[in-house]
């Protein structure tokens, strides 16, 4: 492949066919039908089709287009199975590969950026990329000091491309709608762009995995790897091997997939409330399963990956959060309404059933209720079809209901969380880590009496 398309013109004409390609798989499925073919045989070779075109433009052209198919990726599980099947394995190759920068390319990046002499620095480089993704890519290595390193290197043009391809997504977003139910790909397409610059920045990601690699220093059960030399376009930090977590989702053993899923949920909470940082790009790409965990080398610790997109959350997760999320499922209903109406859930100007704004929250937190709960590609189904049919009470409360901008990010990590908890088909202990890290779920009053009883058995003891 040459290098990265940067020319608005090129770019634009290859994302501008995709509807153009859309509308000519329907005409040839009509065709199809009129010749006797059985619609559901049409239908699946559609689906196929439209995977194929889709991801393999949004693969080539990495960038923004790809950065969309990774944010995309990880709500397959919402779609019905017999149109999600022919996305699967798309969806999982764009997660953890995209076609390669030159070779000549990668060298004037790293010549600019560590200096001519950049091979000095090094004991080894493999010019053959280890992993891409939507802005750079990973070459491993041998540093200096022996340490085996991930040399990420980002594409030149990469910004104008981000943007370019966001723009031009956004403009046929109502025809990408179908591939979520009940999402509204717009907001999705608006917050990428709102985070370019910051994913560019390799300072503010070195920046940011250093302060997750220093608290997660020596844990039991996550890895961060640390920054070793960071430059403008270079960003080189410390290798980790491990079982990529889109392999565990494709054919994981039923223990690996439950202790991804749990770990995963573990990092969601725990890593905000220790770090004042929320890792803000959950796809599996990011994680690896690396053998070692609290209980031996059979055991497994989640290893994370790439920080260029992070939210800043100096107090962890906002306390309401915790709070809304314990008055619900108390039943608390005018309780929770009022906390919705005071954060910006709900617009001033509107007025809703309080009874059923609780009856629309409690299926999305069933997983909070149980002490433990199996996500399923069927359960993120039943949201998904609950929440996106024009016909439910759900599907209208919730266009009435409003997102602050201070919450977006949030939202669409915890989502995508879970959408990989359903990918994995993980039974997970969720209320353990909400009530172990977000503030605002266990009562205070609750939390002081277990003080109290530790303190007692401490003097006791």
């Amino acid at each position: 492949m040459s290098d990265l398309p940067r020319k608005a013109v090129t770019r634009t004409a290859k994302l501008a066919a995709l509807p153009l390609g859309f509308a000519g798989r329907a005409t040839w499925g009509l065709g199809k039908r009129i010749v006797g073919e059985s619609a559901e045989l049409v239908g699946q070779q559609l689906q196929q089709r439209t995977a194929e075109q889709l991801f393999k433009v949004l693969g080539e052209l990495k960038g923004g287009a790809m950065k969309f198919g990774q944010a995309m990726s990880v709500f397959e599980s919402a779609l019905p199975e017999e149109v999600a099947g022919p996305y699967r394995a798309a969806l999982t190759k764009l997660q953890e590969a995209a076609p390669p920068m030159p070779t000549r390319t990668v060298h004037s990046v790293l010549a600019k950026g560590l200096g001519e002499e950049w091979r000095e620095l090094f004991l080894e480089f493999e010019d053959k990329p280890a992993a891409a993704a939507s802005i750079g890519q990973v070459h491993r290595a041998v540093w200096q000091d022996g340490r085996e390193v991930a040399v990420k290197v980002q594409y030149p043009g990469a910004g104008e491309a981000l943007l370019s391809d966001l723009n031009q997504l956004s403009r046929f977003a109502r025809l990408l709608g179908p591939l979520v139910p009940g999402m509204d790909i717009k907001p999705l397409i608006t917050e990428l762009k709102d985070r370019v610059a910051e994913e560019l920045d390799y300072e503010l990601e070195a920046r940011a995995q250093r302060a997750h690699a220093e608290e997660f220093a020596g844990d039991a059960d996550i890895v961060v790897p640390d920054v070793v030399h960071q430059s403008d376009q270079v960003l080189i930090t410390e290798w980790i091997d491990g079982v990529p977590l889109s392999e565990v989702i494709a054919d994981g053993t039923p223990e690996q997939r439950d202790r991804a899923g749990q770990l995963l949920a573990h990092f969601l909470f725990s890593g905000p409330a220790r770090t004042g940082l929320l890792h803000a790009d959950p796809h599996p790409g990011n994680f690896r399963l690396l053998p070692g965990g609290p209980e031996g080398e059979d055991d497994w610790r989640l290893g994370v990956l790439d920080f260029g997109t992070v939210d800043r959350l100096p107090g962890g997760l906002p306390e309401p959060i915790g709070e809304a999320l314990r008055m619900t499922l108390d039943g608390e209903a005018e309780a929770v309404y009022e906390m919705l109406r005071t954060e910006g859930f709900v617009r001033e100007s509107i007025e809703l059933d309080p009874d059923a704004v609780l009856d629309y929250l409690l299926p999305i937190i069933e997983p909070a209720r149980a002490e433990e709960f199996t996500f399923t590609r069927s359960w993120m189904r039943g949201q998904a079809a609950r929440i996106g049919d024009p016909r439910s009470p759900a599907y209208q409360l919730a266009k009435q209901l409003n997102l602050p901008p201070a919450y977006l990010l949030i939202h669409r990590v915890t989502l995508s969380t879970i959408g990989v908890l359903c990918q994995l088909g993980a039974t997970v202990r969720l209320r353990d880590e909400l009530e172990a890290w977000l503030a605002g779920f266990v009562p205070e009053d609750l939390e002081e009496g277990e003080e109290g009883v530790e303190d007692a058995e401490d003097a006791g003891a």
